[in-house]
C-alpha cells in the first residue's frame, strides 16, 4: 500500500548556471512552473533573449504525482538533451518544475556522450543554485456559506493555512479553497461546525 504523501519539493525561485564545452556554451533556467503553459511562456520569452542561439531544449515535470512530463532535444541527437536535463529533476525528486538550457553552439561538435554530459552537468548546475522548498499538497474543496459567516469561515482557513483558489464574495459567498492534505480532516470538520457553511469536494 502507497504511503499517502502530504508535502512535495519544487524551486524557491529562477536560477541561471553557465557550462561550457569546446567553444560551446551551455546556459540552464531552472525555474518553478504551475502548468505547461507557464513554462511556454517562459521558453518563449527566452528565445526572444537569446535569438541567436542554436538550441533551446528542455525538461519539466508537473503534478504531485510527477506523472506528467515533457523533454525536449530542439533538434539535438534524440535523447542528448531533454532526456538528461529531466534526470537532473527527477535525481531531486523535485516536480513543478522546468530547466531551459540554452545552447551558442562554438564551431566543435561534441557528439552524443558530449552532449549528454553539457546539459546534463548544466542543468545539475543550475539546481545546485537554487533552493529546494517543501510545500503542502492540498485538496480542493468547494465552501458555500452566507456572508455573515465570512470572520468565523476565515478563522478556520488561517488556522489551517489554506489557498484561497476562487472567490465570489456577495450576500451568498462561494470560494475554492486549497485545505493542506495533512490538516484536512480536522479543518473540514470544523468548517461544518460553522452552521450554515456547506463543504464539498472539487473533483480533480
Amino acid at each position: 500500500m502507497q504511503k499517502e504523501m502530504f508535502s512535495y519539493m519544487t524551486l524557491g525561485q529562477e536560477s541561471v548556471a553557465e557550462f561550457s564545452d569546446r567553444g560551446s556554451r551551455f546556459i540552464a533556467h531552472a525555474f518553478p512552473i504551475r502548468d505547461a503553459d507557464g513554462f511556454k511562456i517562459r521558453l518563449q520569452a527566452l528565445k526572444k533573449e537569446h535569438p541567436k542561439a542554436v538550441h533551446h531544449c528542455f525538461a519539466w515535470r508537473l503534478g504531485i504525482d510527477g506523472t506528467r512530463f515533457r523533454a525536449g532535444d530542439d533538434g539535438e541527437p534524440s535523447g542528448s538533451a531533454g532526456r538528461p536535463i529531466l534526470g537532473q529533476i527527477d535525481a531531486r525528486n523535485l516536480t513543478d518544475v522546468a530547466i531551459i538550457v540554452v545552447r551558442y553552439f562554438g564551431g566543435t561538435l561534441l557528439g552524443v556522450p558530449g552532449l549528454i554530459n553539457a546539459y546534463k552537468t548544466a542543468a545539475s548546475l543550475a539546481l545546485q543554485l537554487n533552493p529546494v522548498v517543501e510545500k503542502p499538497i492540498e485538496d480542493l474543496c468547494r465552501l458555500e456559506f452566507d456572508y455573515t459567516l465570512m470572520n468565523e469561515v476565515m478563522t478556520v482557513l488561517k488556522r489551517y493555512p489554506c489557498t484561497i483558489h476562487q472567490q465570489d464574495m456577495q450576500l451568498f459567498c462561494h470560494f475554492v479553497v486549497g485545505i493542506p492534505r495533512l490538516h484536512k480532516e480536522t479543518c473540514v470538520q470544523q468548517l461544518k461546525h460553522i452552521y450554515g457553511v456547506e463543504v464539498s469536494a472539487v473533483e480533480s
